[in-house]
């Protein structure tokens, strides 16, 4: 059984989605229909009337091309960071020409309101960036607050909502480009970036005019006459039916659904003496992290052996030190964490 944090297990209904025979995307009117349905699905996803864009291509596109789609060189950016990919927002736009300002915070903590509230009274920044849901730590971060000063000052804000969007609300009022993926809790095969992008950031990447093609959200603006490449058919049906799924379900539900399987795996695990990397009040709705100094990758590789269940350890300095548990999407459900505990119990 597949209880990783993305890719996700792929719910039957999907699979037998990607099974059918798929359209041309280059030429057939039923796929660029297909496309343009799954749009205006995303977009009551991300309860927005923003434009929303589909690109072929793993969720980490979708940060990259955010950053070559509207920084320039010698652009000053700030990056709000509290954790792996927080931090790389900053290396993409150092490779970009960029000048990245970062205001960190430990893992285990929030992010660093005070110091932005600093660091926009002591520069001016052409874009800012954060991530919503730290996968690598089970983190939820409390964005709002941050959107709200950068808003403000009138800074176009980027945001990483890719293990958090259709599992839990974004809160996307204040935010230029909100990027999603296909393999989190939309329960997709991975090979797909979504973007919602305000009127204003594409008054930016317009007068960027970006010189890339995979890296670029400005082809994506207008696909009435065709797609920058052949687009991934197979991938663009089976998100259309994630999407269908979740909508038929109820955001409300789905939500609900989150929270209980989240909790659910919380208190198993507390049952068990496992400690959460971050606190409980923070810990996102789908995805926990068990802190198992230098145990995580014998668990991991022990529930994989011995119960054929697979989950994730952490990232980089944290691999061998978090265990984590995906409970997003298909595999927000409370039977499926039990057996998941269930077996945790007999390797811990």
């Amino acid at each position: 059984m597949l209880m990783t944090p993305g890719p996700t297990a792929v719910p039957p209904r999907v699979r037998d989605r990607l099974s059918e025979p798929m359209p041309n995307p280059d030429i057939e009117q039923s796929f660029f229909d297909t496309y343009d349905g799954v749009c205006e699905k995303l977009r009551r996803v991300y309860d927005t009337d923003d434009d929303v864009v589909v690109m072929g291509g793993e969720g980490i596109l979708g940060l990259e091309a955010a950053i070559a789609s509207t920084v320039a060189p010698g652009d000053d950016v700030l990056c709000v960071s509290n954790g792996l990919y927080g931090d790389g927002f900053a290396d993409f736009v150092e490779s970009y020409g960029g000048e990245p300002t970062v205001v960190g915070a430990d893992y285990t903590d929030p992010l660093d309101v005070a110091g932005v509230e600093a660091a926009l009274d002591e520069g001016e920044f052409e874009v800012a960036t954060m991530i919503h849901c730290e996968t690598p730590t089970g983190t939820l971060n409390d964005i709002a607050p941050v959107l709200e000063r950068l808003h403000d000052h009138g800074v176009l804000t980027v945001v990483d909502a890719v293990s958090s969007l259709g599992g839990t609300p974004v809160p996307s009022e204040h935010i230029d480009i909100n990027l999603g993926a296909s393999q989190k809790a939309f329960s997709s095969p991975p090979g797909l970036t979504t973007a919602a992008v305000s009127d204003r950031a594409w008054e930016v990447i317009e007068a960027r005019d970006p010189d890339s093609l995979y890296t670029n959200l400005l082809p994506w603006r207008d696909t009435s006459e065709g797609f920058p490449y052949t687009h991934l058919g197979a991938n663009v049906a089976a998100l259309d039916e994630s999407l269908s799924m979740l909508l038929e379900e109820g955001l409300d539900a789905v939500y609900e659904r989150h929270e209980e399987a989240a909790a659910h795996c919380r208190e198993r695990g507390a049952d068990l003496g496992l400690d959460l990397y971050t606190d409980a009040e923070r810990s996102a709705p789908t995805v926990t992290a068990f802190h198992l100094p230098g145990e995580a990758k014998r668990v991991r590789n022990e529930l994989e052996a011995e119960h054929d269940i697979v989950l994730a350890t952490g990232l980089a300095d944290l691999a061998d030190d978090i265990l984590r548990v995906g409970h997003m999407g298909y595999n927000a459900d409370a039977e499926k964490v039990d057996r998941v505990m269930d077996a945790l119990a007999t390797v811990v």
